[in-house]
């Protein structure tokens, strides 16, 4: 979650040819690069000098547009902005002001004004000057303004063919992105498919398309046999073999296992889950949405082997439901979408405590002993204030190995991985900076007596390394980086390996009660246990519901919450090791879960709508009081 109020937005608003534009360069360019900068600003000075080599190398293929965006909180900035743009107004030319202000610094003096003024012959304000001034203070407030819905979150932030550009500001990585090469484009798409919120749903919906198809094609005999393909190492006399499915569910999805382990160490340190009070609600609401959902499984299903399968629908999809909530846009409060988001985080924890549990084989104890003692060698590590990933990584994989061969589940190394994986409090980011600036001070200096000519120095760039480790926190970093392989990687492929349903294998008859036990509990039990759940909480004062959202809209995200599609799969690949059963259980997943993710969406809609209605028949005695 981004923090509140900060713009998400990587294109510009108001795009180029949208309102008049400080603009040198042929109109017709087929590339525009657009700066929002500042001229109290030594970055900006720099990016002039590169911005003017760039003019000069791409000529009349680039248009180089300037708006305004002064350093928050920084008068002078305010200022030398306003007095640029108050030349334009009175003489109509903009670009002497421009180049007259970024040749001072590296920091503007009061005296800098009155030379300009000066040079330029520019009126008083207080004079003839009065009107042009008000509309240059005008003209820069709209830019500010602009900068909020564009994204341009520092001084400057470059747009090229009005899309914000985030890579470095020198002048190759420059060309590279004005050129459009292959690597820009690719990565340019990549972070806008990212940035899409479904985008991870609309992939695993994609996957189960495709395995399906797939499944019930002419190729449907081979590609069966891919995922039972034994898969490993012979090393001597030793041996050790997996079907390739097996990789994906218990190899795999351990990279799953670990981001949700750092999310929940994440949510109970610093999260929604940090304080009792806040837990309060969405841990009730967890708690009732997967008791009911096994509570109604059991008593459809008769007793025998399906009732192993009773925590199938106690799991929730968090892809599916929150692109669906995503899709949903502002009819869904931000406040209910942190209540879902919290609540699927305890959903996905007692999903594991579940696995680990119920759905392991025998135990073996001397395994189960090196997996303890593994455990504590990396608790030490922790406690000893080691914080490079490597030795973690490397015993994170000796523990998988371990909890594989003593029969208990594998992906439980993710979340011991995640759980052991160092925290500490931040760094003091001033200090660092000054160290940074130090640093790299002290490597121009280099450069300008003609010491430096490959880069910077190897001790330089290690301290450097230093002080960006200690910007952010192991478990931080840790899941910013492995979560985009989580989500567009090993969910995705983990949906291909066991989606796939051949419709001419499914046998419904004598599975009739399996298929309906899943479907209750996903589409009925969820979404009311969630709400008696919660509304228990708040009965009892352990919880406060936010007035942001209706009790109506809560079970629409109730209903959302009933999606199980990749952990009710899994859940069903332990605990119905028949393969009819385990297909009759595929459909009740697929049907629960395209009736939930339905009835979600519709209940939802209804409810914005419902309370979009009663705030208008509200508004005019508010309006009114407020006169």
């Amino acid at each position: 979650m981004s923090a509140a109020g900060e713009s998400r937005n990587n294109r510009l608003d108001p795009p180029v040819n949208g309102r008049p534009d400080h603009t040198l360069g042929d109109p017709n360019a087929p590339i525009t690069l657009v700066e929002y900068g500042s001229y109290n600003c030594p970055s900006c000075r720099a990016a002039d000098e590169i911005i003017a080599d760039l003019r000069d190398r791409f000529g009349d293929r680039l248009r180089y547009v300037f708006r305004h965006r002064p350093i928050s909180g920084d008068a002078t900035a305010r200022r030398a902005a306003e007095l640029a743009q108050y030349a334009y107004e009175t003489t109509g030319e903009y670009w002497p002001a421009h180049a007259a202000l970024m040749k001072r610094g590296p920091t503007l003096r009061s005296e800098d004004f009155d030379e300009v003024t000066a040079e330029l012959g520019l009126p008083s304000t207080d004079g003839p000057g009065r009107e042009s001034w008000r509309r240059a203070q005008v003209r820069v407030q709209e830019d500010i303004d602009s900068v909020w819905r564009s994204g341009a979150r520092v001084s400057p932030t470059f747009f090229i063919n009005n899309r914000r550009y985030e890579g470095p500001w020198d002048e190759s990585a420059l060309t590279e992105a004005l050129l459009g090469s292959l690597g820009h484009r690719v990565q340019t798409a990549a972070l806008d498919f990212a940035r899409w919120a479904p985008s991870t749903g609309l992939l695993l919906l994609t996957m189960i398309i495709a395995a399906l198809l797939l499944t019930n094609s002419p190729a449907g005999p081979a590609f069966e046999a891919l995922w039972e393909m034994p898969v490993g190492w012979i090393a001597g006399g030793a041996a050790f073999q997996l079907p390739l499915r097996d990789w994906f569910n218990d190899g795999l999805l351990t990279i799953f296992f670990l981001v949700v382990g750092l999310e929940i160490k994440r949510e109970l340190t610093v999260g929604r889950l940090s304080t009792a009070r806040v837990a309060a609600l969405p841990l009730a609401a967890a708690a009732g949405g997967m008791l009911l959902p096994a509570s109604l499984y059991l008593l459809a299903v008769p007793p025998g082997p399906l009732a192993a399968g009773w925590a199938i629908p106690t799991t929730t999809d968090t892809a599916f439901a929150i692109a669906l909530i995503a899709l949903l846009g502002p009819r869904v409060p931000v406040e209910l979408r942190i209540f879902l988001t919290a609540a699927v985080v305890v959903d996905d924890l007692v999903a594991i405590a579940i696995l680990a549990l119920f759905y392991s084989a025998g135990i073996d104890l001397q395994y189960t002993t090196a997996s303890i003692a593994t455990t504590a060698v990396m608790v030490m590590f922790n406690r000893g204030g080691i914080y490079a990933p490597l030795p973690y990584a490397l015993l994170g994989i000796v523990l998988w190995g371990c909890l594989h061969g003593a029969g208990l589940h594998p992906t439980l190394a993710g979340v011991i991985v995640a759980a052991v994986t160092p925290t500490r409090p931040p760094g003091n980011l001033r200090a660092l900076m000054a160290q940074a600036e130090t640093v790299i001070g002290h490597e121009l200096r280099r450069a300008e007596e003609g010491v430096l000519r490959h880069g910077p120095s190897e001790p330089a760039l290690r301290a450097l390394d230093a002080i960006h480790d200690r910007i952010e926190s192991p478990a931080s970093k840790l899941l910013r980086s492995v979560e985009p392989w989580s989500s567009y990687f090993v969910l995705p492929l983990f949906a291909l390996a066991n989606s796939g349903l051949s419709w001419s294998a499914v046998v419904l008859q004598g599975h009739e009660r399996l298929v309906s036990a899943i479907v209750l509990g996903l589409v009925l039990g969820k979404p009311i246990g969630m709400a008696l759940g919660a509304a228990l909480a708040v009965r009892l004062g352990i919880a406060v519901k936010p007035d942001e959202y209706s009790w109506r809209q809560m079970i629409g995200a109730g209903a959302l919450a009933g999606i199980g599609f990749t952990m009710s799969l899994y859940i069903a690949h332990k605990a119905l090791p028949d393969e009819s059963d385990f297909a009759a259980a595929k459909v009740g997943i697929f049907l629960a879960s395209l009736v939930a993710g339905g009835l979600g969406t519709a209940l939802l809609w209804r409810a914005a709508n419902s309370q979009s209605g009663k705030n208008e028949r509200v508004a005019p005695t508010s309006t009114a009081f407020r006169e």
